[in-house]
């Protein structure tokens, strides 16, 4: 006998049989990214290669257009009432797992739920949540406990970690526990039974995917159409071999090419995507010494040089790159100027070790850690170990495969039990948009993302900053948290660059914004 939610799976099929016509004639893209996918989960990790990985396998409920606004994607839309207490919001019908089940909202209210205890702006929204529920098959239902107009853009947030919507089932799973069955109702679906650790990983089109009708492709908006049968993932460490490939026609599309590389690449589209470009990061473990000083943090105040760091990455091309960049992406509303005197200074080598023995250093060793197969973070983390050494830390660097630092990262220890000290990384421009979205500007401690800094002063600046009135009052505000956070250090910004992807010409439909695979032709 056919349960209700076996009928409706049938059903689903049913009504999403027409999308069999979007493929057209069998095409596979092979694709080069940036690093290794060694995690799945997109809400265990905020590593865009894993974020990437998510928007192919799993749907949002809302998207990002190009304009930064967001719009519906699996919900047809929303209503709002109560003053702007009470939302609810309505699935789009014949919505499809990749196991045939249907989508239903209780799957939707546990992946919001499980996602909002790990991301910042979801641990947000759920702050102002008094009752997240399903009051049937189709509604979504958020009673809030005052109004939070960004519920929307929390929803739909494309960077890092997106609210990927599983079934129930999955998404019961602690989020502190990696799920890795990947069942999503995007328009690709993960082919466990290929993927090769550190070599490859498979994408087919999910035949069952009913695009949004209407409007226009952009960024993670829009019908997402997916005319490739398939795609591939090959990953090569080794950037001459991955340069080669793309020579001789062996790969499609190269998602990071280092800009030493670019002029190799003749004859292939190269061009910048994502306009907000990508932040440098350098992030400390504040759980353990030597980091868990404040007035140590301050001393990388006095020897940073963003354009050596950023240098390293692009070279010399200026249009390549901005310096000095704060806490707020340069050329975003909430971008200030406020405090960035001190990284315009000069570097000051002598004062910094003075400040450091002053500080109650004590010499205990700072674990840097730094991916070897990741150019553009390996640079940054060079110029790191480079900069801690002559301030005067006992700088341990160790390389290991950028997989290896997402999963050591998450490690509270000491570093005599396998635990870290500093890592760099970088954040795509809209994911240090505002207070609401930048995960390593939370002081929640514990709580907060991997480095762990807590500051009470951050946190009522990020409160009276989501409760403020208009742009102004938020910009004013932008700029005191920006000031505080030169205090307190949560991370060291490390200049903001602008990276190119290249791809044969003959792939048409490549999006701006980060890496997606529907709408993309290849002849």
């Amino acid at each position: 006998m056919l349960n209700r939610r076996s009928f409706m799976a049938l059903s689903g099929a049913a009504l999403a049989a027409p999308a069999l016509a979007q493929g057209g004639a069998a095409r596979t893209l092979k694709f080069i990214p940036q690093a290794d996918l060694t995690v799945l989960d997109p809400i265990w990790t905020t590593a865009y290669v894993t974020r990437n990985h998510g928007l192919a396998v799993f749907d949002t409920l809302y998207g990002t257009d190009a304009g930064y606004a967001a719009q519906p994607q699996m919900v047809a839309g929303h209503t709002v009432e109560n003053d702007g207490k009470l939302w609810r919001l309505t699935l789009r019908p014949g919505l499809t797992f990749h196991d045939g089940s249907p989508v239903l909202a209780r799957d939707c209210v546990a992946s919001v739920a499980r996602w909002g205890k790990r991301d910042a702006m979801g641990q947000t929204l759920m702050a102002y949540t008094d009752e997240l529920s399903a009051p049937d098959d189709r509604t979504i239902q958020f009673r809030l406990k005052k109004p939070f107009a960004l519920l929307p853009d929390a929803l739909g947030k494309v960077g890092s970690s997106i609210c990927a919507i599983m079934p129930e089932r999955l998404a019961r799973t602690d989020p502190f526990t990696q799920v890795t069955e990947m069942v999503g109702s995007g328009p690709f679906r993960f082919k466990a039974d290929e993927r090769v650790v550190g070599a490859r990983v498979v994408y087919e089109r999910f035949a069952g995917y009913v695009p949004r009708e209407g409007g226009e492709p952009q960024w993670t908006s829009g019908p997402k159409r997916a005319f490739v049968d398939q795609v591939e993932w090959h990953v090569i460490p080794d950037q001459a071999t991955a340069a080669s490939a793309m020579q001789t026609g062996e790969m499609d599309w190269w998602e990071q090419p280092p800009a030493d590389l670019v002029p190799t690449l003749g004859g292939l589209t190269t061009r910048i995507t994502d306009p907000t470009g990508l932040i440098g990061c350098l992030r400390m473990n504040q759980l353990q010494p030597p980091f868990d000083n404040p007035a140590i943090r301050q001393v990388l105040l006095k020897v940073v040089d963003q354009t050596d760091f950023m240098q390293a990455v692009t070279g010399t091309d200026p249009k390549l790159i901005h310096v000095p960049t704060g806490f707020f992406c340069p050329g975003l509303p909430m971008a200030s100027d406020v405090g960035l005197d001190v990284l315009t200074r000069k570097r000051d080598y002598a004062g910094a070790k003075a400040a450091l023995a002053a500080a109650g250093y004590k010499g205990e060793k700072v674990v840097l850690m730094g991916a070897s197969d990741f150019p553009s973070l390996k640079a940054l983390a060079d110029v790191a170990a480079d900069m801690l050494t002559r301030a005067g830390f006992n700088v341990d660097y160790q390389v290991m495969d950028w997989g290896s630092v997402v999963q050591r990262r998450a490690k509270k220890e000491p570093v005599a039990q396998g635990g870290w000290s500093a890592f760099c990384t970088f954040w795509a421009g809209l994911d240090q948009a505002n207070p609401a979205v930048s995960a390593f500007l939370r002081g929640t401690g514990q709580s907060a993302a991997i480095g762990w800094p807590t500051s009470e002063k951050i946190e009522a600046l990020r409160d009276q900053w989501l409760d403020a009135p208009d742009t102004a009052a938020r910009k004013r505000l932008a700029g005191e948290l920006q000031q505080q956070a030169f205090v307190d250090l949560p991370y060291l910004p490390l200049g903001q660059y602008f990276n190119q992807t290249s791809y044969k010409p003959s792939l048409t439909g490549v999006l701006d914004g980060v890496p997606v695979f529907w709408n993309v032709k290849k002849a």
